[in-house]
């Protein structure tokens, strides 16, 4: 983080810490929505099976996003 609280991150622009937060907490209820989704769908009998992996797909994407922006909120320290 800069000292004007904006965090760099894969080469883009620097972005303020609380929209990086703000970014973070929508996607993890994005995650748990397409979480909920999967789980009703494959709980109907004769279920869209290519449409529950999209949804799959679309929450490991939503989960590497958290993880990176995770990552670039909290750096791991090596002592």
């Amino acid at each position: 983080m800069n000292d004007d609280g904006l965090i760099s991150g894969a080469g883009g622009p620097p972005v303020p810490e609380p929209v990086l937060r703000a970014r973070l907490a929508s996607f993890k209820v994005e995650h748990q929505d397409l979480d909920a989704a999967v789980c009703a769908l494959e709980a109907k009998p004769r279920s869209d099976q290519i449409q529950i992996a999209r949804l799959k797909k679309k929450k490991l994407r939503l989960r590497d996003e958290i993880a990176r922006l995770e990552d670039l909120l909290l750096p791991d320290i090596i002592a």
